[in-house]
């Protein structure tokens, strides 16, 4: 699958995507997985509730969201307006 990563996520990681392949079927287990490869991800994932999730480009809110048929996972800040 395909990983993407957007704003202070991209900075904090260092990539802006990777292509990425997990046993992992839920999205929380794949992010338990990438805070378990390095510090780097550690740090961008430190707080889940400042981050959205778009699986396949649709918005998801449960981070239990099964993951198997996934082609594209994107993590990216919330949107504000102004």
């Amino acid at each position: 699958m395909k990983i993407l990563y957007f704003s202070w996520l991209r900075e904090c990681i260092g990539v802006s995507f990777e292509e990425y392949s997990t046993e992992q079927t839920t999205l929380l287990g794949l992010i338990n997985e990438l805070v378990d490869r390095e510090p780097r991800y550690k740090e961008a994932f430190k707080n889940l509730a400042r981050i959205k999730v778009a699986i396949d480009h649709e918005l998801i809110d449960d981070m239990n969201t099964t993951i198997s048929e996934a082609n594209e996972i994107a993590f990216f800040p919330p949107m504000t307006g102004g």
